[in-house]
């Protein structure tokens, strides 16, 4: 969905604040083919293509995870790798490793692994480069997942003010991270499932007296919307297991063979 990729708004602070620009924005999932406006637009053949995959993966399952974000994204901890379509992050700036060794933790996990940047070239254009990735991985599912941060202010006492010549502490900040995931099967882009969640941090702009504190409170609110994504991952993924697994009977439509 192309919509997906909004553009972050730059922060102008109260006098005696400074100025910070958001890193990026979300990577546009939708290039990934996840998507209805993305099934829809392609020919009738396309559309049918679509329609003829087929889960393919293997369980217990490998998983190779990846976080992308837009073209040239760049944050004081971490910058996105390729051109295209997308970029891939590969420093984990605000997954904590207790969140992540949840993932691998999951009943029929093989193992986790991240993309390296040995394994991506440099033009991103789809999730065919992903999933050659993780096809070198030997893993059979494929996890990605994106943030996206917005910056908002209002003004409490806009006439209060113009008294105190924008001294007062009246300007309220919200900082909200929306993380949305997708599971697809390697070998052919097969999609499992979808999640996503949300979290916000509010507070008063004359606490942001520096660009580290306002990249501070970025950090803490993508870091909880990824533990939070997490959680959500991990429901999914039960649904996946009973759908795919071993124990799942094999002539439900979702596997395409019943009839």
């Amino acid at each position: 969905m192309r919509s997906i990729l909004m553009m972050f708004t730059s922060i102008i602070m109260v006098t005696g604040c400074a100025s910070y620009h958001a890193p990026g924005r979300a990577a546009d999932l939708g290039t990934l083919g996840v998507s209805p406006e993305a099934q829809k637009a392609g020919t009738p053949g396309d559309i049918n293509a679509s329609f003829d995959r087929r889960p393919l993966a293997n369980f217990p399952a490998g998983v190779a995870v990846a976080r992308i974000q837009a073209p040239g994204y760049r944050s004081p901890t971490a910058e996105g790798f390729g051109t295209g379509a997308y970029s891939i992050v590969l420093t984990r700036d605000i997954e904590p490793d207790s969140a992540v060794k949840r993932l691998g933790k999951l009943p029929m996990v093989r193992g986790v692994a991240p993309i390296g940047r040995l394994l991506m070239p440099a033009q991103l254009n789809s999730d065919k480069e992903l999933r050659q990735a993780a096809a070198q991985l030997q893993a059979d599912l494929l996890l990605v997942y994106t943030l996206d941060t917005t910056f908002h202010d209002r003004d409490l006492a806009a006439p209060l003010s113009v008294v105190t010549l924008g001294l007062f502490p009246s300007q309220a900040t919200t900082v909200c991270t929306t993380a949305s995931a997708v599971l697809m099967d390697t070998r052919n882009g097969y999609i499992y499932g979808v999640c996503e969640s949300t979290a916000q941090k509010s507070g008063i702009a004359s606490a942001w007296t520096s660009e580290s504190a306002i990249d501070g409170d970025r950090k803490r609110t993508e870091t909880e919307a990824f533990q939070k994504l997490v959680g959500e991952i991990e429901t999914m993924w039960t649904g996946v297991v009973q759908d795919y697994g071993p124990n799942a009977p094999r002539g439900g439509t979702r596997y395409g063979t019943g009839g």
